[in-house]
């Protein structure tokens, strides 16, 4: 979107603001005394200037938690010398990144930053110094993601988290004009190669030159640890290959993941489905995300336990969750790996007709397309258990359902028809951004302060007549006398209720007794032995 700008800053604001600049990146150990002058030099350079602001940083003073107050109004100055064409968001961020990357470690100094901290005071301590580096340097935005809207919502299942993600920005019409007469790039192959670290950007690529990622081995391959730009949930990392490589769930995948919680034991970690539909939103380049944060799913309980009649030690629960989810649990990382790579290769050529399951599809030329494949998720436990929950997914359509027969079916689009990733696998809604106006017209509609009536969202042009038939059935419970706050919590209250449908729809055995009885048939075609 393009940007109103007010006058623009002084020469001498702008000075000053680049020496606040670099007082706070002195004051958040981003630079050391050694790196002032160099690091001043180049802001000067960047913005033109032949020399420094009179009283040069040195001692900080007051100095604020976030750089956005020192970076809007160098912004603000960049667009009027013409740093960047349009004072649009997109343009304005790539120069907030080439800013921030000049005051910013080189990567091997992060690096080994990271491991000299992890050898002194352990491995939560070097993640936490990591973190604050990503935040402090703005690569992390944290000013948008507070807007993101939360709440939590009951069910029989445990509270689901709630959110409208309004972090991301929307590109105006004529960004997205622009956008399709830009040559096509190739470089970086995708936004989580590591050849991101330090790219300038480009109007259809985040500039990155504020990232700095970790090298890690996972099975002795070479893999990169980093924090998501846009985090949905505490230390929201991205760990990813190397090489660019597609998606794939395999044994090496559950491999990697417990290796990873073994590195890492106060992170979880899970990789998304490898098939489309339900999958994650890249399944160009293999990827698996971690954090430290407790999901819904993971404090569920065992509906029903199960054991696989060797002397393994591993057990195996059927979740009390919506999807259908098998979680394995054992004290050797090797047996869990078994134990989990077993149930993979079953469930992958498994069919159950009566339940909509279909492992493979014949092609007219003889193909066989696989539609089985499992979100899986890896922990630690504090009392050094290896936890390995493993989703169990489909990615077959119908007639009835051609966005898929386990993804959100079409009378939930108007809240939710994006791919069920594992985020909300795990019980965290990631719902569109539009929801936040769009809810609260609906919420109006319940108070004595309307001015339309469910009938009127039915005219094909009106911006909420995707939700007429749910505001219909909201008035129709709720009448049209609560209070503000009364209704904007019944209206978040039957939104959760809706993501909870949106779950159930991704499970592949339903949460009834046809349901639970297909899922018991295929634990038992496994071998496993009810307790």
């Amino acid at each position: 979107m393009t940007l109103q700008q007010e006058a623009a800053p002084t020469k001498q604001e702008a000075l000053a603001n680049i020496e606040k600049l670099l007082a706070f990146a002195l004051n958040k150990g981003m630079l050391g005394n050694e790196d002032l002058a160099y690091a001043r030099n180049a802001l000067l350079d960047l913005f033109r200037f032949a020399e420094p602001a009179e009283a040069p940083a040195g001692e900080p003073g007051e100095t604020l938690e976030s750089a956005v107050d020192y970076l809007e109004p160098l912004l603000d100055y960049g667009s009027a010398i013409g740093l960047i064409p349009d004072n649009t968001l997109t343009q304005r961020d790539l120069l907030d990144a080439r800013i921030m990357g000049l005051l910013m470690p080189r990567p091997s100094e992060t690096a080994a930053a990271f491991r000299a901290k992890a050898a002194e005071e352990g491995i939560a301590a070097a993640t936490d110094a990591f973190y604050a580096l990503n935040l402090d340097s703005n690569y992390i935005r944290m000013d948008r993601i507070r807007k993101n809207q939360y709440w939590r919502h009951a069910t029989p299942y445990g509270e689901l988290e709630m959110t409208v993600n309004l972090s991301k920005p929307e590109k105006d019409p004529k960004e997205i004009a622009m956008l399709k007469t830009l040559p096509q790039a190739h470089y970086p192959k995708c936004l989580l190669c590591a050849e991101n670290v330090g790219y300038a950007g480009r109007a259809d690529h985040p500039a990155r030159q504020n990232l700095r990622i970790l090298p890690m081995k996972l099975q002795g391959e070479d893999w990169f640890f980093q924090y998501s730009p846009y985090v949905y949930y505490n230390e929201h990392s991205i760990v990813f290959k190397g090489a660019h490589e597609p998606m794939a769930v395999t044994h090496a995948s559950f491999a990697r993941l417990l290796d990873f919680v073994e590195q890492f034991p106060h992170y979880f970690i899970g990789s998304n489905a490898d098939l489309p539909i339900v999958g994650g939103s890249i399944l160009s380049h293999d990827h698996f995300q971690a954090g430290r944060h407790v999901f819904p799913m993971e404090i569920a309980k065992v509906d029903a336990s199960y054991v696989d009649g060797t002397d393994s030690g591993v057990t195996y629960g059927i979740v009390r969750w919506p999807m259908s989810v098998l979680r394995l649990r054992g004290s050797s990382k090797s047996a869990v790996h078994a134990a989990g790579c077993r149930i993979l290769d079953l469930w992958k050529a498994y069919s159950d007709p009566a339940a909509d399951v279909l492992a493979y599809t014949e092609t007219a030329d003889g193909r066989r397309i696989p539609h089985n494949t499992i979100t899986p998720i890896a922990r630690l436990k504090d009392n050094g258990d290896y936890e390995l929950d493993l989703v169990l997914r489909n990615n077959r359509t119908s007639d009835e359902h051609p966005g898929g027969i386990f993804h959100p079916h079409s009378h939930l689009h108007h809240i939710k028809k994006e791919n069920i990733g594992l985020i909300e696998v795990m019980g965290l809604a990631v719902l569109p951004g539009r929801l936040k106006e769009e809810l609260e017209a609906i919420a109006k509609l319940l108070t004595p302060d309307a001015v339309e009536k469910p009938s009127d969202l039915k005219a094909g042009e009106h911006r909420l007549s995707h939700h007429a038939d749910w505001a219909e059935l909201l008035v129709r419970k709720y009448g049209s006398g609560l209070s503000e706050a009364e209704a904007a919590e019944a209206v978040r209250s039957e939104t959760g209720d809706k993501f909870l449908e949106v779950l159930g729809d991704a499970g592949v055995f339903k949460r009834d007794a046809a349901g639970a009885k297909a899922f018991r048939a295929f634990l038992e075609a496994s071998g496993l032995i009810s307790q």
